[in-house]
C-alpha cells in the first residue's frame, strides 16, 4: 500500500474545505520515476512481504497543484492467505491535488486506488480510498476513508485511518516518527494502532538510503494474532528494525 508510501517518505495529510479555497496557478509538468528495496515491506505497520524483502518502484507525473501517480511492490500475503492464488504484487494507482491555505499550512486531497490482480480470494481485496491531509511546518495530519471493503475484510466498508507524522532535519539524516490508527468497520478485533520511527540520508543525488523501526499494536483472537501470517504463524505486525534504499531520477 503506498507509500508513501514506504519507508522513505511518511504521507502528506488532512481537509475537507480545499473547494472554498483558490486554485494555484498552473505550472509546467514534472514527471519522475523511482525504484527501490525494503528488507520488509510495512504498510500501517503490518508486514504485507511476510518479513521478508520486497522490491518497489513508481512513477509519478505533477502539474502545477495536480498530480497522478503508479506505484508497485511484491508482496506475499494473498498467496499466503490463498494459496492457489497467482497473485504477488500490489499495484497503487494515485491522484489529487496539493495547494497552500497559509504560508505554513499546506493541504492535500485525493484517491488511491489498490489493486491485486490475479487473486483469488473469496472478498476482493481491492481498496479504494479518499483521503484529505492538512501540514503545519514539519507535521502532517491525514485522514483516509475506504469508498470498499478494506484488503479483503468482508463488509468492512467505510473503514478509516487516521495517522499523524511529521519530518525532522538531525544533523545529517531526516527523522521521520510517525503514529497511526486503523479502523476496520464492522471487524472490530482488526483495528489496531502502528508506529514508526525511520532515519533517512540522501548519501548520492537521487539515491536515498533508510533505516529504522516499524511495529502495530494488534489484538489476539483466541490466542493468536489477528495478522498471523498463515505461512508460518508469525506475527506480521510485531515490532522490527526494517531497512531500504531507493532511487529517484
Amino acid at each position: 500500500m503506498k507509500k508513501s508510501t514506504s519507508l522513505f517518505a511518511l504521507a502528506a495529510s488532512s481537509a475537507t474545505f480545499v473547494t472554498a479555497l483558490a486554485l494555484p496557478s498552473v505550472a509546467l509538468a514534472d514527471l519522475s520515476f523511482n525504484v527501490g528495496a525494503v528488507s520488509d515491506y510495512r504498510y500501517r505497520g503490518i508486514s504485507q512481504s511476510r518479513l521478508k524483502p520486497a522490491a518497489q518502484g513508481g512513477v509519478d507525473w505533477s502539474a502545477g497543484p495536480f498530480y497522478v501517480g503508479v506505484w508497485a511492490s511484491t508482496i506475499k500475503w494473498i498467496e499466503d492467505a490463498n494459496p492457489p492464488s497467482s497473485n504477488k504484487v500490489e499495484i497503487d494507482i494515485y491522484g489529487g491535488y496539493k495547494g497552500e491555505i497559509t504560508k505554513d499550512l499546506t493541504y492535500d486531497v485525493g484517491l488511491l486506488a489498490y489493486q491485486y490482480p490475479g487473486h483469488k480470494l473469496g472478498t476482493s481485496p481491492n481498496t479504494t480510498e479518499v483521503y484529505g491531509a492538512l501540514t503545519y511546518g514539519p507535521a502532517t495530519l491525514k485522514y483516509s476513508h475506504s469508498v470498499t471493503n478494506l484488503f479483503g475484510f468482508s463488509d468492512s466498508k467505510n473503514s478509516s485511518y487516521v495517522d499523524a507524522s511529521a519530518s525532522f532535519e538531525v544533523g545529517p539524516v531526516t527523522l521521520s516518527p510517525h503514529l497511526g490508527y486503523q479502523k476496520v468497520a464492522k471487524n472490530g478485533s482488526f483495528s489496531y494502532t502502528d508506529y514508526s520511527l525511520i532515519a533517512s540520508k540522501e548519501v548520492l543525488k537521487g539515491l536515498t538510503v533508510s533505516g529504522g523501526v516499524v511495529g502495530a499494536d494488534t489484538k489476539s483472537i483466541a490466542g493468536t494474532k489477528a495478522y498471523a501470517s498463515p505461512a508460518n504463524g508469525k506475527d506480521l505486525g510485531k515490532a522490527g528494525a526494517v531497512v531500504g534504499v531507493k532511487y529517484v531520477f
